[in-house]
């Protein structure tokens, strides 16, 4: 019972005029359930999230250029570095304030269903 009064309950987070950092650990604080009174780090205990005109997002083009992500196949030159004025070019900001989330989030098993509870609409 408890579970289905979690998900029927839906943060909206409106990030229009916002700073990336602010509303991604907003949205980290929220997936990982730390602002409810039942909050267990061993238990998913947030709710889901989601996040509207992500498209218009306040972010200068001198911090697109500082960001960048990683990604590894795991073979030998494999890195592969990609900066966020690429991301941003390719898939919108949608994907960026994604990753930042990402990384914000606790390096568990429990990543993966947080990321699964959020959305992110333009």
């Amino acid at each position: 019972m408890k579970k289905q009064d979690k998900k029927t309950e839906e943060k909206i987070i409106d990030a229009e005029g916002k700073i990336l950092g602010r509303v991604a650990s907003e949205i980290a604080i929220s997936l990982m359930g730390k602002n409810s009174s039942s909050y267990e780090r061993h238990v998913y205990s947030g709710f889901p999230v989601k996040v509207i005109n992500a498209s218009k997002l306040k972010i200068t083009i001198k911090k697109l250029e500082e960001i960048y992500h990683t990604r590894y196949s795991g073979y030998r030159g494999g890195l592969r570095v990609i900066r966020g004025t690429e991301t941003k070019e390719k898939k919108g900001l949608k994907e960026i304030i994604k990753l930042s989330v990402y990384h914000m989030l606790p390096g568990n098993k429990l990543r993966r269903e947080m990321m699964k509870n959020l959305v992110v609409e333009d």
